[in-house]
């Protein structure tokens, strides 16, 4: 009985995927082990997920935009519905990829946007363009290395995070 809760957890809620190579640096490591959420298929900008590309490769990215989001990429900096996005994860500009994605980009629904933290290095929807949610494996949640295990933050947390900063700043 034990097997078949533990073979429903992985198979149903919780999945297991390792990140190779630096394009998350420096918020994921290279080899660093994720456990991601099966449970939503609601992801939202800023959400870091496990995908599968069609080459067959499995990825770890985060997601810029969703379906009926229009992105830029320009002068370094990337652009969603015509505002340029807070990007505090980002690392290095950000530079459109010659002759792969035309920009502007809309991304159709079913589908996001995505891009690794490490603009420089990443693989990513600039290159293979949008990713359809049924290639997403899931949420990261939890991150694991030698030393460390933690929380992986998403979008809400963030917000979360920035409004009780606010609000500390002002009853200081």
């Amino acid at each position: 009985m034990l097997i078949v809760a533990v073979f429903a957890l992985f198979r149903f809620v919780i999945g297991l995927s390792v990140v190779g190579g630096d394009s998350m640096v420096p918020n994921l490591l290279d080899q660093d082990i994720v456990v991601y959420s099966r449970l939503s298929r609601d992801y939202q900008p800023g959400d870091i997920i496990a995908m599968r590309v069609p080459s067959g490769e499995y990825y770890v990215k985060r997601v810029i935009a969703t379906g009926g989001d229009i992105v830029e990429v320009r002068n370094g900096h990337v652009r969603v519905n015509g505002v340029e996005i807070e990007d505090p994860w980002g690392y290095g500009e950000t530079r459109a990829e010659r002759g792969t994605v035309i920009y502007p980009y809309p991304v159709r629904e079913g589908n996001v946007f995505v891009l690794g933290d490490n603009r420089r290095v990443s693989m990513d929807s600039r290159t293979f363009g949008e990713v359809n949610i049924r290639q997403i494996r899931g949420r990261i949640v939890l991150r694991a290395g030698i030393w460390y295990l933690e929380p992986v933050g998403n979008a809400a947390t963030w917000e979360d995070e920035e409004e009780g900063e606010n609000e500390k700043e002002n009853r200081d």
